[in-house]
């Protein structure tokens, strides 16, 4: 009998995939994106020394207070346009984009979309 795969090991194994390819410097961080059913996760992150140089989330106050709903796609918007300030902040204007095996479609294509009208080149 076929048995069927979860969508999230089939995500997880997509991001794997993308991972030989994609790696972040000094130079050009990556922005890895994540989202569960409640909440999305930006990070830029360089990966040569291991260090998360910019953060955010939904689940942080400034942002959840701001939208009604941590998991639609005005909080993508939101939250790309957030990442991308702190990132232009800490002197950082050019990304590898790291969709996290999800489709860019939804709330990860607001998200980068979002990011890219505040700043960010990717």
């Amino acid at each position: 009998m076929i048995k069927k795969k979860s969508k999230a090991e089939i995500r997880r194994k997509k991001h794997k995939r993308m991972r030989y390819h994609l790696s972040g410097t000094a130079q050009r961080p990556r922005l890895c994106v994540f989202r569960s059913n409640n909440h999305m996760y930006a990070q830029i992150i360089d990966d040569t020394a291991g260090n998360t140089l910019v953060a955010a989330s939904t689940v942080e106050a400034s942002i959840k207070g701001t939208v009604d709903k941590t998991n639609n796609i005005d909080a993508a918007k939101t939250l790309g346009t957030e990442i991308a300030k702190r990132a232009l902040d800490k002197g950082i204007d050019t990304v590898i984009f790291d969709r996290g095996g999800f489709i860019y479609a939804g709330k990860v294509a607001a998200l980068a979309d979002a990011a890219r009208e505040a700043g960010l080149a990717f």
